[in-house]
């Protein structure tokens, strides 16, 4: 497994809907990239000006919504996951 350094978090995107409300089936190329994601690893964790620690606003497994495109994505075992920092995390789903 990977381990985030910081305040990076390892998340698993939640794949999209491959049909429509209309009952349509969608192409690969035709998805756009899912914001849903589940949170797998935590970083290091950080520390603000005065030296205490910061604590992460998310917990492993928590479903949440990140940007569309940040992060960094990466393969491991076949299993495709993005490092992101936390503050690229929208929020958490309930």
């Amino acid at each position: 497994m990977i381990k985030p350094i910081g305040q990076r978090v390892l998340v698993e995107r939640v794949e999209a809907e491959s049909k429509t409300a209309g009952g349509l089936f969608l192409p690969d190329s035709a998805k756009e990239k899912p914001q849903e994601a589940i949170v797998r690893a935590l970083g290091t964790g950080g520390r603000d000006k005065d030296g205490k620690e910061i604590p992460f606003n998310v917990a492993v497994n928590d479903k949440v919504l990140i940007t569309k495109y940040g992060g960094t994505e990466v393969t491991v075992n076949g299993i495709t996951y993005t490092i992101l920092n936390e503050s690229d995390i929208l929020a958490i789903i309930d």
